[in-house]
């Protein structure tokens, strides 16, 4: 494997349109700042780069929405997303801007020296245009109605209702989000950069160079090429961004794409003046940390435009992770369907580390994970307070209560404590192997075994009753419970580093180092300790309760906005006799019984009043048959009888289904006889 001299951390830029949220956390900032924290206490050379991406389409939506200008919207979110990443302890070197000087003329000098050396081509297509606004649209600009879900409030690039990635020209009754005016087709001239003209460096580069990639990055990948690369648009017909720096470009601007990436250089310059060492060596490593979603940007678009750029360097690796869901449903920042990081540190403070251990012991490494307040409750109270917390605390106080918290000597080893120290000593290898491959789940375990070994020590040890018979022995118990705990502080600083801090300042000591990690001889007999404290505390019912209370209302509020754009429109008009001609009565379901074969049927013997008959209806997904039984429901009893699955269904039970998919049974408020007419 070859050794680097320095090591290039980027993290991929937020849209400045909206604050972070725990998806972005588990998916690329956490992981990013526990590779770079390791990287730092081992000496490495490193620098770390992100900012905030501030140009596009996601940026002019949310101006247009706020009445505002795109400037005061990036300005405003720059800040607080810059001030939630440090409040988690998430630490860049710099954490730039794409709105910047140094980044608009990096950029475009980017831009024009492809565009000098003939690297582009230049294509004239048909894009959709809004005549009343009179300016092209974005995709994002378009909405309409989603082909797969019907759902009316569909994005021409994507259906943020049932997922699925769309097309303008898919959408049906399409209409322009600037004016609401139908839009019509225009041609417009842009510039592409040919990606299928790197389809054999990409290959060679990725699928033959890079196969230790992650499986889920390697196979987008390997997807992509095997679908075939097309030429992509490195600019756009928009009023907010870098414009094109060439002539005849008048109302073009860099495809956000193209610009963002070049964010991580120009950020690299406002950082150092050595910034070409760590972009045009082969001695640095650099690590793109991003999410699923800009995998093809980092492993495909991005490295061929440094391949037709010629003087930088490529990644060499792209540890993407995949989603972080809430609750079971897909994190949405359009519904606010999110925990986000600025309120998390309002509602949970002195927690920062809880967050970050939850997140990294739940992340979504190589596929979709969930996440839920109780995981997070359980998380808290079972690992962190009755774990490493009870470890640490009870270190700390029984020296304090044994010896005034002077560190007693360690005397002579039992059979016992050699074996301890020596399964403490294997923790070291596994941890570094884990993180040098971004395995930071396992990892983050390998760190937790220090107080996991450290608590059966104890348990196994007891010096709170051996002190009573041989004060000696005790000394020695308690002096590896404090190395121990010395050797956490240094494991867990990159996962943890509000809690390493708050260890070594109860221990009264200063960083070790991680050369020192698995040393029994950190800490010197003889030294005094500070005052032990809770490390964590435990977190109570209420607590999560209103959190999923919050959740809850967030979720009514987008089932009735979405009830509201879903209402079917209303039927052809009938006659008063056509109304009269339906026989609707009140019946009682004597039986129930799922229908052999079939995951929706169920066999229902009701009692109409008139008389029992069978009705087959497809409601078996939404109750069950023992809940069904006794129940009085409304029957359509004279529709004609159909033959469903070989039974013979005698009537309609009415329902009534909500946008959600929701069925409930449409049935009298008090009980009253069978056979009552409605009408």
């Amino acid at each position: 494997m070859k050794e680097f001299k320095r090591y290039l951390i980027t993290s991929a830029l937020p849209y400045a349109n909206g604050p972070v949220h725990i998806g972005h956390l588990a998916g690329v900032y956490i992981p990013s700042d526990i590779y770079t924290r390791y990287l730092r206490l081992r000496g490495r050379d490193v620098i770390s780069v992100c900012g905030s991406d501030e140009h596009g389409v996601p940026i002019t939506i949310k101006a247009r929405k706020e009445g505002i200008t795109p400037q005061q919207v990036v300005d405003r979110y720059h800040e607080i997303i810059k001030n939630a990443f440090a409040g988690l302890g998430i630490k860049f070197d710099i954490y730039s801007r794409t709105s910047s000087p140094t980044h608009r003329v990096t950029a475009s000098d980017f831009f024009r020296k492809l565009y000098d050396e003939g690297k582009f081509i230049e294509q004239t297509s048909e894009q959709f245009y809004d005549e009343e606004a009179q300016t092209f649209l974005a995709d994002r600009y378009i909405m309409g109605t989603c082909p797969h879900c019907q759902n009316e409030r569909a994005y021409g690039d994507q259906c943020e209702k049932c997922g699925s990635t769309l097309s303008p020209d898919e959408l049906v009754n399409p209409h322009s989000t600037v004016s609401g005016a139908v839009p019509v087709k225009r041609s417009t001239s842009h510039w592409y950069l040919p990606l299928n003209e790197y389809d054999g460096f990409l290959r060679e580069w990725i699928l033959e160079g890079h196969k230790e990639w992650k499986s889920n990055v390697y196979g987008q990948c390997k997807s992509w090429l095997d679908l075939g690369l097309q030429p992509r648009a490195v600019s756009r017909d928009l009023d907010w961004g870098i414009p094109v720096p060439v002539e005849g470009a008048e109302g073009k601007v860099l495809y956000v794409w193209f610009d963002a990436p070049i964010g991580y250089i120009s950020a690299t310059k406002d950082l150092t003046a050595d910034w070409e060492k760590y972009w045009k060596s082969e001695d640095t490593k650099m690590v793109h940390f991003i999410g699923k979603d800009n995998i093809v940007f980092h492993c495909i678009v991005f490295p061929s435009m440094l391949k037709a750029h010629g003087e930088y360097i490529l990644p060499e690796n792209v540890p993407a992770n995949e989603f972080l869901n809430l609750e079971g449903d897909k994190i949405s920042t359009s519904q606010n369907w999110a925990v986000w990081l600025h309120e998390y540190l309002e509602e949970f403070p002195g927690k920062e580390d809880v967050l970050r251990y939850v997140l990294c012991a739940n992340a979504p490494e190589t596929k979709d994970n969930d996440f839920t307040w109780k995981d997070y409750q359980a998380r808290n109270n079972n690992e962190l307070v009755a774990i490493l917390g009870n470890f640490v605390n009870r270190a700390l106080v029984l020296t304090k209560k044994y010896y005034g918290g002077v560190v007693p000597a360690c005397g002579e080893l039992t059979d016992y404590d050699k074996e301890t120290i020596a399964e403490l000593s294997g923790i070291k290898a596994s941890l570094e192997a884990n993180i040098e491959a971004y395995r930071f789940r396992e990892a983050l375990k390998d760190a937790m075994n220090f107080a996991r070994i450290g608590n059966k020590y104890l348990a196994d040890t007891e010096p709170w009753k051996v002190v009573k018979t041989d004060a000696e022995r005790v000394k020695t118990i308690l002096n590896i419970a404090l190395q121990i705990t010395a050797n956490i502080t240094i494991a867990i600083e990159p996962f943890m580093p509000f809690s390493a801090e708050k260890i070594l300042k109860m221990l009264a000591v200063e960083p070790f180092g991680w050369d020192n990690l698995g040393s029994m001889s950190l800490i010197a007999a003889g030294h005094t300790i500070g005052e032990p404290s809770l490390l964590f505390e435990k977190i109570e019912d209420d607590v999560i309760e209103r959190q999923l209370v919050k959740l809850d209302e967030i979720r009514k509020a987008r089932l009735a906005a979405e009830a509201a754009q879903n209402v079917t429109e209303q039927k052809a008009e009938i006659s008063f006799d056509d109304f009269q001609r339906m026989d609707i009565r009140v019946s009682t379901i004597l039986a129930a019984e799922k229908v052999a074969k079939t995951k929706k049927l169920l066999k229902l013997t009701v009692d109409t009043g008139i008389d029992k008959r069978t009705i087959v209806s497809g409601i078996a997904e939404h109750f069950t048959p023992e809940e069904l039984v006794g129940r009085q429901v409304l029957v359509l009893v004279n529709l004609a009888p159909r033959e469903l699955k070989g039974i013979t269904s005698q009537g309609m039970i009415l329902m009534a289904e909500d946008a959600s998919g929701k069925l409930e049974l449409l049935r009298p408020e008090n009980a009253v006889n069978a056979g009552a007419i409605v009408g």
